[in-house]
């Protein structure tokens, strides 16, 4: 279906650029086409074509000798993101203007959907500047470079010329960057102290390095050494002039952000949570209806947080006791003796670190050949893993999937965080696995870019309860079905969804309830046993992502309270393999839409029977 879309993606554009009497030039041109999904994808298409960023990560006007737009980066300015909500605005009341009664059911729900992410753009439009733009875990300093180095394709002499002229434009783009983070400053909202410490120790590490071992040097370099069309001496000139555009445009650019980032120091403040800032509590409770996809309150979240700590503590000392464990001096005493156990780490080296890429890929063909009695849909693209970038690896999450690329060139990827090797036990890699690859979050994206009909809003529709819960349902399924047999890696399992339930109480901790990162880290390390590292890098993250991490404990105690309807309702009628082909089969949804899919599923079967 990748190859499908593709390929309708480029008759689109041809007929509307050399036809441009034609119907398809009508549907992008009028204010209302005729079809609904004329609409919604064209809108989709005109945000995409404004953004040369994600023109050149979907990879697809390539196809029809179409790269102009490698050459440029997109428009970060102020006036471009008032000229988004002007637009979004304007689709909401087109979207409208479409009578439920002349749309098929696959319409009325996309619209539905839509209409359920327009509305929220709409309600939380006053807080849309309760954010960090450039912060330890992302921002312009560390997404543009990946950006360059895993998006960016270099087969041609012309290719290397774009990514040249990228490398030109990148201080036009660090300078809009920089009036939306001085506006916020204006309004009061400053990142904490620690997070201006982080990025700026990030991007003085960036600029000091020697250019030709920047990632920006030395990616281009190897594109370059790869393609059979740049032959040795357009390389040499090619490289002299990227080192050239490094020193003169790249490192002042990133020298603007430092410069800023220090005088904003002295403003700074050890005070993580949302609370403390100007309509904090309301941007707060906006970030977690938008996460979770539900209304429920921050002492809800809080409190089913703490009770789902209690439980899974309680059954991994129950394993722990019978593998003979000592247990008698407390959860954290036992955890922290299980985690010192040099058995279950590897060599702390560039052989171990190889090591455990190769392993998680036996894990991942292991499991992908084993799930035929529990899913019938399943994606066509392939996955693979690699290692997160050694340039930001230090205060990167210890993983996260890249969906894969819309034409098929680039597979579904499992970023792996390798910085620090007790932060990778084996009795973990399991679970790691089976949550970013399969079957979590590469069979569940992958699916929903691969759904014959389904508009392009909703391939990649942002609704994180759904794909992170799906993610962490999708670690207790592994369980299930025998994928973990071995009782330490059940414990990894366990610790890992006991790892989801501590961020409902830290994430509210933080931003509800006033506690302190010192707080945090306290509560998270000694509740979970994790890496020291992992739990400092995690805390950071909920302070600059707040609500995010909520949604994954919420989406999957969803997912499993559906099913547990389903079974009780069907009894022997219940096929796991349909009750997930109703979860996949329609792409990301918010959880109460989930609901009614199943719903209509139990009416279903039970009315054939």
């Amino acid at each position: 279906m990748i190859k499908k879309i593709f390929k309708w993606l480029g008759i689109l554009l041809l007929s509307i650029v050399v036809l441009g009497g034609s119907f398809a030039a009508y549907e992008w041109n009028a204010d209302k086409p005729m079809r609904f999904r004329s609409f919604v994808d064209r809108e989709v298409l005109k945000m995409a074509f404004q953004s040369p960023e994600t023109l050149t990560s979907l990879g697809f006007l390539e196809s029809v000798g179409i790269t102009g737009h490698n050459a440029d980066l997109d428009d970060a300015s102020l006036a471009k993101a008032d000229e988004l909500f002007v637009k979004l605005k304007t689709v909401h009341n087109t979207l409208n203007d479409y009578d439920d009664d002349s749309l098929s059911d696959a319409d009325l729900l996309s619209k539905e959907i839509a209409l359920y992410l327009l509305d929220f753009a709409k309600a939380s439009e006053p807080y849309r500047y309760h954010s960090y733009p450039v912060n330890q875990l992302f921002g312009i300093q560390n997404g543009y470079p990946s950006f360059m180095e895993s998006q960016h394709q270099v087969n041609s002499v012309a290719d290397a010329e774009n990514y040249l002229s990228r490398l030109e434009k990148v201080k036009l783009k660090f300078t809009q960057e920089l009036e939306g983070i001085k506006l916020r400053e204006e309004k009061g909202i400053i990142p904490p102290a620690f997070v201006i410490e982080r990025v700026l120790e990030e991007m003085t590490n960036f600029v000091n390095k020697p250019i030709e071992e920047n990632i920006l040097y030395s990616s281009l370099a190897k594109k370059m050494s790869e393609s059979e069309s740049i032959s040795t001496e357009e390389q040499t000139q090619l490289l002299a002039k990227a080192k050239s555009n490094i020193s003169t445009f790249v490192h002042p650019a990133y020298n603007l952000l430092i410069n800023y980032f220090t005088n904003l120091q002295s403003k700074a403040t050890d005070d993580d949570g949302f609370w403390r800032l100007p309509q904090g509590d309301k941007a707060y409770a906006s970030a977690l209806q938008f996460f979770t996809t539900t209304d429920y309150t921050p002492q809800y979240i809080h409190d089913v947080g703490l009770k789902e700590v209690d439980r899974i503590q309680s059954e991994i000392m129950t394993i722990l006791a019978v593998q003979n464990y000592d247990v008698s001096q407390g959860f954290t005493a036992a955890i922290e003796y299980l985690a010192a156990q040099e058995n279950f780490y590897y060599q702390d080296s560039d052989a171990g670190r190889a090591q455990i890429l190769k392993d998680y890929q036996a894990i991942l063909d292991e499991i992908d050949t084993g799930l035929d009695s529990a899913f019938r849909i399943r994606p066509k693209a392939g996955m693979e893993v690699v290692r997160i970038p050694e340039f930001k690896e230090k205060t990167a999450p210890g993983a996260y999937y890249q969906q894969p690329a819309i034409d098929g060139s680039r597979p579904g990827r499992f970023f792996a965080n390798l910085y620090d090797i007790k932060a990778t036990p084996k009795y973990s890699m399991r679970t790691l696995a089976y949550h970013e690859g399969i079957p979590g979050h590469h069979f569940q994206i992958a699916v929903a870019m691969e759904l014959e009909g389904l508009p392009l809003f909703r391939m990649f529709s942002p609704f994180t309860a759904y794909v992170e819960g799906w993610a962490l349902y999708s670690e207790y399924l592994a369980w299930e079905m025998g994928f973990q047999d071995d009782p330490f890696d059940n414990i990894g399992r366990l610790q890992a969804e006991l790892f989801r339930a501590v961020r409902l109480v830290v994430d509210t901790g933080i931003h509800y309830k006033r506690w302190t990162r010192e707080q945090a880290i306290d509560y998270m390390k000694a509740n979970t046993g994790m890496a020291q590292s992992d739990v400092v890098s995690e805390i950071e993250r909920y302070i600059v992502m707040p609500g995010q991490a909520t949604s994954y404990k919420v989406g999957m105690m969803k997912i499993l309270a559906l099913r547990e309807k389903a079974q009780v309702a069907l009894g022997d009628k219940f096929d796991l393999r349909d009750f997930h082909d109703v979860v996949l089969k329609n792409g990301a949804v918010p959880l109460d839409i989930l609901a009614r899919f199943i719903d209509q599923y139990i009416a279903d079967t039970l009315a054939k029977n």
